[in-house]
């Protein structure tokens, strides 16, 4: 049974659900529901995008609050009369004040990183909490009823069961537009941010951009799970908006599988029915009341995260004999449209006098380079001499204590990584950045973000569908380039670190860079893994591409390099052609300790 005959018998089963199941077990499919939207959006804020937020059940209050105040008060003022007119209205209304909130709250919060971040949302979330039972006008602890119900096409949604399926279809609806957003050229960047905000400000991702994007995401798909909460229960009050129920909406995601969108489904469900069937059965096993049905369910999640770390999502998964939704083949596009190159001799690359301190450490003192088009710079030195750290710094990862670097004649130095891409600079790393558990194809597809346009609506409705078409072609095109095509579909993790370093080659080419920065390349290759690299930085050079190239394989720099410079502890000891920086006596004193 392939995947899609199981959606088709889930489907089937929502669909008779109200009448072939209890009054009871439809009000509990109704609170699955509302709870999976707010865990969707933790899968996309937490499990794809990286970001820990406990305070989601605060947003799920501003929708809940926003159309409750809006449809119970009588004398609005008129300005928001509008809003007040219609349950319909007053959900645009909790949308944009959600939207808003979110904004200013993710320009504070998601500049925090580590630990900092989950508590930074958990001191917001207690902050709403207190803020929703404080105010009068929202019925302080007590709350606001009267909340009218909702109406359809002139049929009112009074009824539990005819709730139930607006509560559904909303979920429904969200899944289908968070998995259109993740298989877009947008999502790959709030992917990307797993890899580390330097890997993808590299690739061109505005990485502050796709934080508050899925941050905002997050935060209205909770506001819609309060809209319906609201005229469900016909009354509002901050009870089900603390922090406690914000930590359940995490362990939704987390045990159902927080990088999956149906684990979104998955984790509601095992969540409120186990809690369910804990406070029936507990008493009665027991023979006394008390609340040891939290207890049980704590020890049972522990159990769930020791044995399923990715979430049960994954394990269920693995029972359906066609993975879903698996890309086996790249559709035929129009080649993207490609930068002139610089003439052969061209000066891309100008690094004068550049000075790096950390507090006491100088860790580029006044280092000079040049790399021209058509040429294969060398940049060697002993560990710690400051390699990796001048890569950086022409990069854009760092900003140079003093000194100029230009690119192409124009002054770089200052400029963010991604605004450096974006002139034609690529780069590889040091330690591999690829995001694991994503394809080959996926991964170079990132280095192509940066020739896309299309934003966050054209992506949620699949309209940049020929985009996207153009961008995987051009990744499908670098990897051939590059010999890994038997290895497009394959997880970049399940590779071994040497095709991994050949992938990142091909990512940094997908970006059509005129400077290809390298950093150890070589590394974990085998030899003739080596030639081949070598074989295709020639003909990259050939083409025209400008190459700074950091090895300590001096075989494969020795026989490759245009030029080489040396670098001890900060400083530029020596430059030349590989045969004269070989005889130089400052280069054999720092490497072998002297001409003897």
């Amino acid at each position: 049974m392939g995947p899609r005959v199981v959606l088709a018998v889930f489907l089937a089963f929502l669909a008779l659900g109200p009448a072939i199941l209890p009054e009871f077990y439809v009000t509990l499919l109704n609170y699955i529901g509302l709870y999976g939207l707010v865990a969707l959006g933790l899968v996309l804020l937490t499990g794809v995008g990286g970001l820990t937020s406990f305070g989601q059940a605060a947003f799920v209050g501003v929708g809940a609050y926003t159309t409750a105040y809006l449809t119970t008060t009588q004398d609005l003022p008129a300005a928001l009369a509008l809003f007040g007119s219609s349950p319909w209205l007053a959900l645009a209304a909790g949308l944009l004040v959600t939207a808003a909130v979110a904004w200013l709250l993710g320009a504070v919060t998601l500049r925090l990183s580590g630990h900092y971040l989950p508590l930074g949302t958990i001191a917001w979330g207690i902050s709403l909490y207190f803020l929703f039972g404080n105010l009068g006008f929202l019925g302080g602890y007590t709350g606001i009823t009267g909340v009218p119900a909702l109406s359809l096409f002139g049929f009112e949604l009074a009824d539990t069961h005819h709730f139930y399926y607006l509560i559904w279809a909303a979920l429904l609806g969200a899944i289908w537009l968070t998995g259109n957003l993740l298989d877009s050229r947008e999502g790959r960047a709030i992917r990307a941010l797993k890899g580390g905000t330097i890997m993808a400000e590299s690739m061109g991702v505005d990485t502050a951009r796709s934080k508050m994007v899925v941050f905002v995401i997050a935060a209205l798909y909770a506001c819609v799970s309060g809209w319906l909460y609201a005229h469900l229960q016909r009354f509002v009050n901050p009870t089900p908006f603390g922090l406690q129920i914000g930590i359940e909406y995490l362990f939704m995601a987390v045990i159902g599988g927080a990088a999956h969108v149906w684990g979104a489904v998955v984790g509601a469900s095992l969540v409120t029915l186990l809690k369910q069937w804990l406070q029936d059965w507990l008493p009665e096993v027991l023979g006394t009341t008390g609340n040891f049905e939290i207890i049980v369910f704590g020890l049972l999640m522990i159990f769930v995260l020791h044995r399923a770390r990715d979430g049960l999502w994954p394990l269920l998964a693995k029972l359906v004999p066609e993975g879903a939704g698996e890309r086996t083949a790249v559709p035929a596009a129009e080649p993207l449209s490609r930068r002139a190159p610089a003439p052969a001799g061209t000066v891309l690359l100008e690094a004068v006098d550049v000075v790096k301190e950390f507090g006491g450490l100088v860790a580029n003192d006044r280092m000079s380079i040049t790399v021209k088009a058509g040429e294969i710079m060398a940049l060697i030195g002993p560990n710690g001499a400051g390699k990796s750290t001048m890569f950086n710094l022409v990069s854009g990862v760092t900003e140079p204590t003093s000194g100029e670097v230009r690119y192409c004649g124009e002054r770089i130095d200052g400029l963010e990584a991604r605004r450096i891409a974006q002139r034609g600079m690529g780069r590889t790393f040091q330690h591999v950045r690829l995001l694991p558990a994503m394809s080959v194809l996926e991964n170079v597809a990132i280095g192509a973000h940066l020739r896309g346009r299309r934003g966050v609506a054209a992506a949620v409705l699949h309209a940049e569908r020929a985009e996207e078409a153009r961008l995987l072609a051009e990744a499908a095109r670098q990897i051939e380039r590059v010999g890994l095509a038997e290895h497009m579909f394959a997880q970049a993790g399940s590779l071994a670190l040497g095709k991994q370093r050949i992938v990142e080659i091909a990512r940094a080419l997908a970006g059509d860079p005129n400077l290809l920065l390298l950093d150890e390349p070589a590394a974990g290759l085998r030899y003739l893994e080596k030639q081949a690299l070598a074989e295709l930085l020639r003909k990259l050079r050939g083409e025209g591409m400008g190459i700074l190239l950091v090895e300590h394989d001096m075989d494969f720099v020795m026989g490759l390099a245009d030029r080489v410079a040396v670098m001890e502890f900060g400083q530029k000891i020596a430059e030349g052609v590989p045969e004269e920086v070989q005889n130089d006596p400052g280069v054999i004193e720092a490497y072998l300790g002297g001409v003897d």
